[in-house]
């Protein structure tokens, strides 16, 4: 499948040691490529990169960060994949995208302009891309960028540019309401509304 990126390049170069100190304050306000294709199964939708993520060219890359985890455990892909390695997701039918592009040490120093415009921004890449889901993840950037203050978690009753909506929990550290087990499960009941097959490979028999 033919994948589609954008942005400017990452501070730093894959494969290479974590960001300094120096690096991560240097990668506020950057932006980081999408990871895009057409007619994907499942477009997610992170609040906007992090300071890890700019630097890295990486989306959830900040370590402590469970969006990589639970995208397994609820059987999106056959296996943990580093976020390095989020150039595999096109195959899987899978996409990245972001609702305000700059990033930023916390999700909380975005106005809701920036909400705004993103959703605006968001709806063009839907129109374009014809993505069958999109799930946005975090549902406070959901409420203020969409308008929709009363949204909670799951299906939402309108659709997006065609595309079904649905709502996940932000899978950063810092949110202390969902546990890996139960953001897994939110991921994994997003999957199976989608229809996509549970992925992940069965442990080896034992001997």
């Amino acid at each position: 499948m033919d994948a589609r990126h954008t942005g400017l390049s990452p501070a730093v170069e894959p494969g290479s040691a974590r960001p300094t100190r120096a690096e991560l304050a240097a990668a506020a306000d950057r932006t980081i490529p999408d990871v895009l294709a057409p007619g994907m199964a499942v477009l997610f939708v992170g609040i906007n990169p992090g300071l890890w993520s700019a630097a890295t060219g990486w989306h959830f890359a900040r370590p402590g960060n469970r969006f990589w985890p639970a995208l397994h455990t609820g059987g999106f892909t056959p296996r943990l994949l580093h976020p390095s390695e989020q150039d595999q997701l096109p195959a899987l039918g899978l996409g990245i995208t972001n609702m305000a592009a700059r990033a930023s040490a916390r999700a909380d120093e975005l106005t809701a302009a920036e909400l705004l415009d993103g959703a605006a921004i968001l709806t063009d890449k839907v129109t374009r891309y014809r993505p069958r889901w999109v799930a946005v993840v975090g549902v406070t950037a959901y409420r203020i960028g969409f308008q929709r203050p009363k949204a909670t978690f799951g299906p939402q009753p309108e659709s997006l540019a065609g595309a079904r909506l649905w709502v996940l929990p932000n899978p950063s550290g810092l949110n202390a309401h969902f546990t890996p087990v139960t953001l897994g499960a939110a991921f994994a009941e997003l999957r199976e509304a989608t229809g996509l097959p549970d992925r992940r490979r069965p442990d080896p028999p034992s001997r």
